[in-house]
């Protein structure tokens, strides 16, 4: 599956409606995320079954505040509408691939049991 371009009008749509989506912040102008760029496409084409998305912080100025992103390229991995994960910085393939598996790992009953539990305390 190729990228998806995530907007504010979209976002909840698509991110809310998938199982597992891998979220990359970026820009044009920033050179690490041009280069991480091809992995991300590489890993989306190589998990077809993930949802992978794309946010311009420049042309997503809004969308990037939301999320308090202040470096890029930030990934962020969202499952069943928990943020697992979100880091700034490029990966290699291997540490997406590893990140990508870890992330299917999880234990959502868990996860969703201690975001309740939180929502509660």
């Amino acid at each position: 599956m190729a990228t998806v371009e995530l907007t504010t009008e979209n976002f909840d749509e698509v991110v809310g409606g998938s199982d597992i989506v891998l979220v990359d912040f970026w820009a044009e102008w920033c050179g690490p995320c041009r280069a991480f760029g091809p992995t991300f496409e590489a890993a989306s084409e190589k998990h077809e079954d993930l949802v992978f998305g794309k946010v311009d912080t420049e042309a997503q100025q809004e969308l990037a505040a939301t999320f308090g992103i202040r470096s890029i390229p930030t990934l962020m991995i969202v499952r069943e509408g928990v943020v697992l994960f979100a880091q700034p910085g490029a990966l290699p393939a291997n540490a997406l691939d590893s990140l990508i598996q870890q992330a299917r790992d999880v234990n959502m009953e868990e996860v969703h049991a201690q975001v309740s539990q939180a929502q509660q305390g």
